[in-house]
């Protein structure tokens, strides 16, 4: 349960102030057929030089808790919390920290929070679906006739196809984000840096206000799966395997996309055989075994070795290896809440969760990414949009009026079938009664608040992202009369196999601020709540450069705990303390992103009397994506969030608040 309630979602944003957010722009570099681009800097150049994620001081942590604390407490609790903090920090806590930094200065490969993070996401029994699974929903191809199912199927799989190879080849540009493009972002800029030696060309690029980004957990993006075992799950992947898995009204498909010289297998043919599966009038299986992949995954376990014991052993080799999970779906997407359900859960029938990533493309063309997270976030996939997007956009594999290849696909396309007895058809019908009965209580909604974004707000000195947490602040006081533990995911990926860290937005500048706008409106004027909103976002901004450079207290007290796990130390009595339970139990969970390829993102709430909180702040508008289970009202909190970005616009502009 632990892990549920810590769990991230971990979309890459960056900081208001330092070293900026994670998005980087689309790469401009460009390659032959058989690649996205040809980078003169190698991929991995800057890996060995990234700076190792810090480990805090224990007492900043502890000031930085408390401060967390102090809007969720009353004063009573409060002292009690600082009781427990400050016996923390002169006892225990200062053991377990010095051991903490002595172990990392032994094992200076990765980051102190790898190890512990992978255990949480891997030893975790909840199922993946809803759980921890998010997705990434892509733009429509901007020419409408590109938007056919066979066609942009096509085009996105061998778009992906051709990152695999450039990545494995090396020719992917390295993941960098830019201060000053117009010195670091050159051509004269990747000439010298690359003769520069790898374990000192981190301090090239810094020199010049560039910041390489960690790139160690690219290779997990294809042929690797996640493994249901007792207590704790395995990631493997198999970069030999040259085929792609197919799902398609429940059924498997596979064929190669790549030849034995490890050439991409022409467009036409890729294309003729999804043509091939999209004809196949089969019915859907009675028993369809990917329900298995949304169990609980000690149960899931017992299963699959059921089926690897029953005969099926190779199947599941040929499922687990593929490339990636494309997944087609006969229907087309109503709206975006349609769009949200199918991508995030679907039907049970037409996905393998446990992969890396499943690629969906709906019958409308529209397409998403749903991906496992316990192997990376959201920096690694995010990038895996962006250029899928732009060479399927900028450089089809295939255009609408493109012939498919006259090929033996019958002979090329193998399907695969599972030989399933009793126990393993009572273990399906279990998983789907499970699945549908957790899904039918899930709630999305959505809304775009068109009056403004970015550029409006950053002309008011006002941080955008703290904007939209403040009207979360104040959407959650005005629907409940409280605040409470709110997530807000950040990227430490410009550090050596750093994850994320958590930026905890309720404060007691947007207490103050939501108590003035939700409870006396009247009773301020707008000059008022514009200095109180002025407050609200520079305390934001300091938190969130603080997240980015490690300097959180999540991970750290997280990794504390694990280590005292680890060594069979009786918990420390700051874990017990119900405020500690409290701020972990995350009933706003929040994460962002923009990007030019992206239309919509989301995921479930990680407590039952949550919401999970997708948004996007753009130039222009606001878009929010909230995920709610019954207990709570996903529709009636966004109705309260624009509420809230009405009153905060009106202030801005110095109009008097309605009561």
């Amino acid at each position: 349960m632990v892990a549920r309630l810590l769990l991230l979602r971990a979309w890459p944003r960056g900081p208001a102030v330092g070293p900026g957010p994670l998005c980087r722009p689309l790469s401009s570099g460009s390659g032959s057929r058989e690649y996205l681009q040809l980078s003169i800097v190698p991929t991995m150049h800057f890996q060995d030089s990234l700076p190792r994620l810090p480990i805090p001081k224990l007492e900043d942590t502890v000031k930085r808790y408390l401060r967390a604390q102090k809007p969720l407490l009353d004063d009573g609790q409060f002292r009690k919390t600082e009781q427990f903090c400050k016996s923390f920090e002169n006892g225990i806590g200062k053991e377990l920290h010095e051991q903490l930094v002595a172990q990392d200065k032994q094992n200076k490969r990765t980051s102190y929070i790898s190890g512990p993070w992978f255990d949480m996401y891997l030893s975790a029994r909840d199922s993946i679906v809803l759980n921890f699974n998010p997705f990434m929903a892509f733009n429509p191809d901007p020419k409408s006739e590109y938007n056919d199912q066979l066609t942009r199927a096509t085009n996105m799989t061998v778009s992906a196809i051709r990152f695999l190879k450039t990545l494995r080849a090396g020719l992917l540009e390295p993941e960098v984000f830019h201060l000053n493009p117009a010195k670091s972002d050159t051509e004269t800029f990747k000439k010298l840096i690359r003769f520069v030696p790898s374990f000192l060309s981190w301090y090239g690029a810094y020199l010049v206000n560039a910041y390489p980004l960690d790139m160690s957990q690219y290779f997990r993006l294809f042929n690797s799966t996640r493994l249901p075992r007792p207590i704790r799950d395995e990631l493997v992947t198999d970069e030999k395997a040259r085929h792609l898995l197919v799902l398609r009204k429940g059924q498997f498909y596979v064929f190669d996309v790549l030849d034995q010289d490890g050439n991409i297998v022409s467009a036409s043919e890729i294309q003729a055989h999804l043509k091939y599966i999209l004809s196949d009038d089969s019915p859907a299986p009675t028993f369809p075994v990917a329900y298995l992949t949304t169990e609980n995954r000690d149960v899931w376990a017992e299963l699959r070795q059921k089926l690897v014991s029953g005969g099926n052993e190779e199947t599941l080799r040929k499922v687990d290896s593929a490339v990636f999970c494309l997944c087609l779906d006969d229907f087309p997407m109503k709206d975006l809440v349609h769009l949200s359900h199918n991508m995030l859960h679907g039907d049970g029938t037409n996905r393998w969760f446990d992969k890396s990533f499943n690629l969906i493309i709906a019958k409308d063309g529209t397409a998403a990414v749903h991906f496992e997270h316990a192997w990376g976030d959201g920096v690694a996939v995010l990038r895996l949009l962006n250029e899928m997007f732009k060479d399927s956009v900028q450089a089809p594999a295939v255009s609408p009026q493109s012939q498919p290849a006259r090929t033996d696909s019958p002979a090329a396309v193998q399907k695969l079938n599972f030989k399933l007895n009793d126990a393993l058809k009572t273990g399906i019908s279990s998983a789907k009664e499970k699945f549908d009965a957790i899904v039918k209580t899930l709630t999305i909604s959505f809304i775009q608040f068109r009056r403004g974004g970015k550029e409006f707000l950053k002309k008011q000195k006002l941080s955008p992202d703290s904007v939209a947490q403040l009207a979360f602040q104040m959407a959650f006081l005005r629907q409940y009369g409280q605040t409470v533990a709110t997530y807000e995911s950040c990227s430490t990926a410009a550090f050596k196999h750093g994850r994320t860290e958590t930026i905890r937005p309720a404060s007691v500048f947007t207490k103050r601020c939501s108590e003035a706008f939700v409870r006396e409106p009247s009773q301020h004027s707008a000059g008022e709540l514009q200095q109180m909103m002025a407050e609200c976002s520079k305390y934001h901004g300091q938190l969130t450069k603080e997240a980015a450079m490690g300097q959180g207290f999540d991970r750290h007290l997280f990794a504390l705990r694990y280590l005292a796990a680890a060594k069979g130390i009786v918990l420390p009595e700051l874990y017990l303390d119900p405020a500690y339970g409290q701020i972990n139990h995350n009933i706003l969970s929040t994460s962002t992103l923009t990007s030019p390829a992206v239309n919509i993102g989301g995921f479930a709430p990680v407590v039952p009397d949550g919401f999970g909180i997708a948004y996007a702040v753009h130039d222009n508008w606001i878009g929010c994506n909230v995920s709610s289970y019954p207990g709570r009202n996903a529709r009636e909190f966004l109705q309260c969030v624009e509420k809230a970005l009405e009153d905060i616009f009106d202030a801005i502009e110095g109009k008097c608040l309605k009561t």
